[in-house]
């Protein structure tokens, strides 16, 4: 017998979804075949059979939140007596309370999550996102694949699909389109060079809003998972976490340099300031080991290793952080191939689940969305998180005159349980250092 259990996805993670279930009941299973598709914090995932027979029971239908360890099926022999097993545990499972903690798995119950990760989630917080089928000429598309081809005008009947079954997903909607405009442009340019020039249109003013629908003036969407575990985390380090806060502006003129020095020696390699500030950060990291450190109740725990996290939004309202792991012995060119692989994976929910926890410092840059300065609120058990303003021109003063000057705010917080402000400064001052003189950096 085999007992398929939501699964542990990540070190935050204590309940997730069922997305579908990929087997039906009475359906023969295989070791390593896809029961179910779930969703957790951080991404959508499969869970995979540890042994083969039949999937004799499913206990937790599509749409359901249950925590981790519940059982979900049981796979077994045809001839295998589960009856004791369905009435106790499994039956008793199947509508937890509101609020139960989650049950503590039985060693020889396991489920392994695979690293088939989906990008597209429930478009409603109610809706199933498994009701589509092929029943009656619909196609097999998710809600929100469903949602982006309609505006986009796109007919789901001329896109294949890549999911399961060949579920048309938000990455088969956005190919399509990309094809669509490719299409639309190569037509229009041949139009143009064959047929009459005409004016070009003066671009068109935005739309006014328009006014609110009759009815309700509010609605409630319940949290997705990603966002409960948020929710949760951020009041568990802002509330017992005592932060202090300490900002440092860095001139970013020789920075600048090196990124154009570098694009001017090899054009694919196209540097950003926050691969400079990330590799400035580990380095600085090796000469103040005590920024690099948490707090373990009785202890304070130093990293030898140096594990950069890199807060990224993703789509529909999140935040997922991957990690650069042992930053201290990379280069600056490796961590910048390393950063922009993570951070585009983890836009479309692609992550393995060790690619983004154990992170022992977090670096979290909204500079690109011309934010001058904010603090960041630190990612527990992290003793530190460094906030990266707008990298901009501004007036500075050099020697009694005014010049105009390439500057960039950086904040950094602290958990005063583990970092001194005396230890923080010094830790802003070298990060300074090394960003105002980043040859630095190629040692």
């Amino acid at each position: 017998m085999v007992k398929v259990l939501m699964p542990k996805g990540s070190d935050t993670m204590t309940e997730g979804k069922v997305l579908k279930w990929v087997k039906k009941e009475g359906d023969q299973v295989s070791t390593g075949d896809t029961v179910v598709e779930i969703e957790t914090d951080k991404v959508d995932m499969e869970v995979e059979a540890m042994g083969g027979g039949v999937l004799r029971k499913i206990l937790v239908q599509s749409g359901k939140v249950v925590p981790v360890g519940e059982l979900l099926a049981l796979i077994a022999k045809p001839d295998e007596d589960v009856s004791s097993l369905l009435e106790g545990e499994g039956a008793k499972r199947q509508q937890p309370p509101a609020g139960s903690a989650a049950p503590t798995p039985a060693p020889a119950a396991t489920s392994v999550a695979s690293v088939a990760h989906r990008a597209d989630a429930t478009l409603n917080a109610g809706a199933t996102p498994t009701s589509e089928s092929t029943d009656g000429g619909r196609v097999l598309a998710s809600p929100l694949a469903r949602r982006m081809a309609q505006e986009k005008g796109l007919d789901l009947n001329r896109i294949s699909g890549s999911g399961p079954a060949g579920r048309i997903v938000r990455q088969d909607v956005e190919r399509a389109a990309l094809l669509a405009v490719g299409t639309r442009a190569a037509r229009i340019g041949e139009a143009e060079s064959t047929g009459p020039q005409l004016p070009i249109p003066a671009p068109a003013l935005p739309r006014r809003p328009a006014p609110a629908p009759a009815g309700p003036e509010f609605f409630d969407e319940p949290l997705s998972s990603m966002r409960k575990v948020i929710a949760t985390r951020l009041v568990q380090s802002k509330a017992p976490v005592p932060h202090f806060y300490l900002t440092i502006e860095v001139d970013m003129g020789r920075a600048k340099e090196l990124r154009e020095s570098a694009k001017a020696l090899n054009p694919e390699l196209s540097l950003s300031y926050n691969d400079l500030i990330l590799k400035a950060c580990a380095a600085a990291l090796q000469l103040h080991p005590h920024v690099n450190a948490s707090f373990q109740g009785e202890a304070i725990r130093y990293y030898r290793r140096i594990h950069l996290g890199i807060a990224v939004a993703v789509e529909e309202g999140g935040l997922i952080t991957p990690v650069i792991r042992s930053c201290e012995g990379k280069s600056l060119q490796e961590i910048s191939r390393e950063a922009k692989d993570l951070v585009t994976r983890a836009r479309s929910r692609k992550l393995n689940p060790d690619e983004y926890t154990g992170a022992t410092f977090t670096v979290s840059n909204l500079g690109m969305m011309g934010i001058e300065e904010f603090s960041a609120v630190i990612n527990p058990p992290e003793g530190a998180i460094l906030a990266v303003g707008e990298v901009a021109e501004k007036p500075v003063v050099v020697k009694g005159q005014v010049e105009v000057g390439l500057r960039c705010r950086m904040t950094l917080s602290c958990d005063h349980r583990v970092v001194d402000g005396a230890t923080g400064a010094k830790f802003l001052q070298t990060l300074k250092q090394i960003l105002e003189n980043p040859v630095y950096l190629a040692f």
